[in-house]
């Protein structure tokens, strides 16, 4: 059965438990979430010592994870098995460990919940094992497997996912706050949910999540920070960007490169998806993740600083930038001195092939 991460949870809060869950996917959030409620609650502390294993997938084999599924509780109701880190299991897929695990899992100990923790990438759905647990009209998946398929969130998913999920502790956040924490987190789920724990712990009674907080509690300074340094350049504010640099280059901890450049190529590369749809509609600006007023003001002021054909030359520069950081024709260049020189061909309209010799 494949079933949605909220499917599990309300199953698990009313202490519904399947005798086998494969959680796989790219996003380790759901995964790690789910396994950890499964390691806590399905048994009481007292039980846990003779009915709950944890095993690594690195450390065991197909042989050695059925073993331990098959024993039956002691004194208890059921045993718990999780398999972490469950595609380092060498023999996971192997041809030779098929026969044994197709049998348990067409018939799994009911008295046993095994959970499977398949991170950061998903089963070869052309292999054996991807097959039956998808399962299909001809052959449905085991009746007692849960699959979880746990997917990245897109850039536009990222804003709503984090007001609902602060929703969800009862609590309110700020457009501003919502819009800021989606575009220098992103869709890291894990990160974004420690930091807003994080600020939960120390917002105040009747308060909500806000800009200033979050410069605080996320490390952002208040006046020099990629935001800053990119409403400066649609400004064409040279002073105060250059105060951002200088800045940056004082504090690289703090303000690594590669972070600001996606940043500034987030920007750009929507920028020059609105020269060709200049009038966007609802739809189009929440399909790029811009959901609120606040983020779209300096996408429609760009605009009409810079042209399409800067734009784009302009994309090309921080790919530029990119390749040097990684020692692509750099020479010896600092992460600093990437950054500047980036910001002036930004602010200097030089030509493209200037720049790249073209």
């Amino acid at each position: 059965m494949t079933a949605s991460p909220d499917e599990i949870l309300k199953q698990l809060q009313q202490r519904q438990f399947a005798p086998v869950y494969f959680l796989q996917g790219e996003e380790p959030y759901y995964i790690d979430l789910l396994a950890d409620l499964l390691e806590k609650h399905v048994l009481p502390e007292h039980e846990k010592g003779f009915n709950q294993v944890v095993m690594y997938g690195k450390d065991t084999d197909v042989a050695g994870i059925l073993g331990q599924a098959k024993r039956f509780p002691m004194m208890a109701e059921r045993s718990v098995v999780i398999v972490k880190e469950a595609q380092a299991v060498a023999d996971l897929e192997a041809e030779k460990s098929w026969p044994f695990l197709e049998a348990y899992l067409r018939n799994p100990l009911q008295s046993t919940v095994l959970v499977f923790c398949y991170k950061h990438k998903t089963l070869d759905a052309r292999k054996k094992l991807g097959k039956l647990l998808a399962g299909d009209k001809k052959d449905p998946a085991p009746a007692g497997t849960v699959l979880m398929t746990s997917k990245k969130l897109y850039d536009n998913q990222v804003a709503p996912w984090l007001s609902n999920y602060v929703r969800s502790k009862n609590q309110q956040i700020t457009p501003q706050a919502t819009a800021m924490l989606a575009e220098y987190i992103g869709g890291e789920l894990g990160r974004l949910t420690n930091e807003v724990d994080k600020m939960l712990i120390n917002l105040l009674p009747g308060h909500s999540i806000d800009e200033d907080l979050v410069q605080r509690m996320v490390g952002i300074s208040k006046e020099y920070n990629i935001f800053e340094l990119q409403s400066a350049l649609v400004r064409r504010d040279v002073l105060k960007a250059n105060r951002i640099l200088l800045y940056f280059e004082a504090n690289p901890k703090n303000n690594p490169l590669i972070p600001n450049l996606t940043l500034l190529f987030n920007y750009f590369s929507r920028l020059l998806a609105l020269h060709q749809n200049p009038n966007p509609s609802e739809a189009d600006w929440l399909k790029m993740g811009l959901r609120f007023p606040i983020q779209r003001k300096d996408y429609q002021t760009g605009l009409k600083v810079f042209d399409f054909h800067r734009t784009r030359d302009i994309v090309h520069l921080i790919r530029r930038a990119d390749a040097q950081s990684k020692g692509i024709d750099s020479g010896s260049m600092t992460d600093g001195e990437i950054l500047r020189e980036l910001i002036w061909l930004i602010i200097h309209p030089v030509p493209l092939h200037a720049v790249v010799g073209q």
